[in-house]
Order: structure tokens, then C-alpha cells, then sequence
């Protein structure tokens, strides 16, 4: 009980999804006595259902986060946990060859489960171990719910402008851990290539405009389906912000510059392809800039504003990297930006 208890303190301290996952994965494996615990995120492409990692834990070891998007689009699901979701069940449970077992329990909000919790263990789960994992579940599910909340644009439902700083720190940090420059990442290096970390940023063209001309329900509305093809246009791993008004902010994960510029011309021109209702056409113009671990917030979305100015000053619709810009010289590498708009 006393153990119960201190889990239980322990997660709702947190206001943190990532520090939320990892709390709940070392109650569970801990009080369940697992051999492995990990909470996957359910991801569908194409029709198909796949899961990806997002925390892990080993019996006699320090739960650890994990990139759920790297590499292939998942592992698949096994029959047992498909028929649960199908179903709707709290949880499923099935056998290996070896006589393991694996236990898991999907976080339903409403009807939709895209989280699930999953436990392995060298023999079958009592009753007494499941029902007290679907308490915490439970508690997991309502905290998330409530971070979920706390870190959302009400309007558009994408993330907002106060959690952007935790995500932009993790990716700074990322950067660092790969920087060539560091000893001992020679392997990481090659393996990674020329992938980088970038930062986005979208400001919807005379915005001011629709909402004279339309009123503010249109503009609101014209805000909501950005948001929308926001969110349909980029990956799944990338991380979509509102930052108030017209303005958004992309975090884009591990990729080249090339597909780094054919993700954001795709937003792009769908933007510019769609009929929004009453209004008509809209573009947006975006700036963006590869994100460095030896560089401060500041400074990186300084440059991603200059680049984001340049495209707006000089035609619009249209996305602008800023070391391209400085490197035919229309744009001046500097420290900071005093033009920025974010701080």
C-alpha cells in the first residue's frame, strides 16, 4: 500500500505527458512485478494500426523515453489486443511459445484509444495484479486528460504557445546528443546523416484582411481548418503549436533539408488549394531554420522570424530557410533578431 501510495503521489506531481509516461510505467512494472514494462502510442496509416514505443522498463532497471517514430511505421498489432480494440475491452491478454505472457490495457478516451499500456511477464497476471493496474490506469488516463487540457489551444486544439518551450528544450538537447563534434557519436553520425532537427514558422497572410472584411467567427473559422491541414500535411512525429493570432509554429523531427522543404511546400500548397468557406482562398507564408544545440531559443527563432519576414516582405505565399537566404547574401547572419516577434 505504501508503495501504491507513492506512485500514486509520484504521477500527479507531474505536469509533463513524457514525465507522466515514465512515472506510470515504473509504477506498473514495480507493483505487477513485470519483466518489462512500455506504454506505446496506437498509430494508424493507411487504415492499418501500428504501435510505437514512446517509454520502456526493465525489471532492475531506470524506465527510459523513446523516439515512437523513428525508423519504421511500428510494430503491429497482435490479434488479441486488435480484437480488444474492436471490442472496446479493458484489456487483453495473450501467450508466447516460452510460456511468457504478455498483458495489455488500452487508455480508452470516450470510444478512441490511441495509448496503451503494455506488460510482459514470465507467467500469467492474477486478478489481484490486474485490477490494481487498471487503477493506476485510471489515474493515468484523467491525469492526461487534464495535461491534455492545460497544454491545448482552446480554438484550434493544437498545441499552445506554453508548452512549446519544454518541446523546443528536448529537441535542443537531441541536437546536442548528436552533434558530430561530440566524441563518440562517430556511428550515430553515419547513421543519422545529414538529418536535422527544424523549427517552422507560419504566419497567415493578410489575415487582418478576413476578419475586416468577413468578421472574426470567419476569421476564427479560416484559423481552425489551418490547423487542420497543419496537422493532416505534417508527420505524425512533428509537433504543431498555435502561438496566438495568426501565427503557428512547426517542430519538425529528424529529416533532411530536402524533405524538410517538401513537407512544408506540401502545407503549403494545400493551404493555398483549399476553399475555405465564405472567404475563398488563403495562403500563409512560413519561415524556417534548422535547429541548433548551440544556439538559444531565442536566437533560432529569431532567424526563423527573419526568413518568415523576408518571405511575407517579398510576395507572400511562399517558404523561406534562412541559411539559404544568407547564403545568397539577402539576408544577414546575425546573433539575434530584434525584428522577432516571439518574445
Amino acid at each position: 500500500m505504501e508503495s501504491l501510495l507513492k506512485h500514486m503521489v509520484d504521477m500527479t506531481g507531474h505536469r509533463d505527458h513524457a514525465m507522466l509516461d515514465i512515472s506510470v510505467i515504473s509504477a506498473v512494472q514495480e507493483l505487477a512485478g513485470a519483466r518489462q514494462a512500455r506504454i506505446l502510442s496506437i498509430a494508424t496509416v493507411a487504415g492499418q494500426q501500428y504501435l510505437r514505443s514512446r517509454a520502456s522498463i526493465q525489471a532492475g532497471g531506470a524506465a527510459r523515453l523513446e523516439d515512437p517514430n523513428e525508423g519504421t511505421l511500428g510494430e503491429p498489432l497482435s490479434p488479441e489486443l486488435a480484437r480488444c480494440l474492436l471490442e472496446h475491452r479493458a484489456s487483453a491478454e495473450a501467450g508466447d511459445a516460452d510460456g511468457s505472457r504478455t498483458l495489455w490495457l488500452p487508455i480508452w478516451f470516450g470510444d478512441k484509444a490511441t495509448t496503451c499500456l503494455e506488460l510482459r511477464n514470465d507467467k500469467p497476471f492474477c486478478s489481484d495484479t490486474i485490477h490494481t493496474v487498471g487503477g493506476i490506469v485510471g489515474v493515468y488516463r484523467n491525469f492526461q486528460n487534464l495535461l491534455d487540457y492545460s497544454e491545448r489551444d482552446s480554438l484550434t486544439g493544437l498545441l499552445n504557445r506554453k508548452t512549446f518551450d519544454d518541446q523546443l528544450a528536448r529537441m535542443l538537447h537531441g541536437a546536442h546528443e548528436q552533434d558530430p563534434r561530440l566524441p563518440g557519436l562517430a556511428e550515430r553520425r553515419q547513421a543519422h546523416g545529414s538529418e536535422k532537427q527544424w523549427l517552422a514558422v507560419v504566419d497567415v497572410d493578410h489575415f487582418k484582411a478576413v476578419n475586416d472584411k468577413f468578421g472574426h467567427l470567419y476569421g476564427d473559422e479560416v484559423l481552425i481548418l489551418i490547423a487542420n491541414l497543419l496537422q493532416s500535411s505534417f508527420r505524425t512525429q512533428d509537433r504543431v503549436f498555435r502561438f496566438g493570432g495568426e501565427e503557428f509554429v512547426v517542430l519538425l523531427r529528424s529529416t533532411t533539408l530536402e524533405n524538410a522543404w517538401k513537407i512544408i511546400e506540401r502545407f503549403r500548397a494545400n493551404v493555398e488549394g483549399h476553399e475555405f468557406p465564405q472567404v475563398g482562398k488563403v495562403t500563409v507564408s512560413v519561415g524556417f531554420v534548422s535547429i541548433s544545440a548551440y544556439e538559444s531559443p531565442v536566437v533560432t527563432l529569431g532567424h526563423a522570424d527573419q526568413a518568415l519576414y523576408y518571405a511575407k516582405s517579398n510576395g507572400r505565399n511562399q517558404a523561406c530557410h534562412y541559411d539559404d537566404l544568407v547564403s545568397h547574401g539577402v539576408l544577414q547572419a546575425v546573433a539575434s533578431n530584434d525584428t522577432a516577434e516571439f518574445f
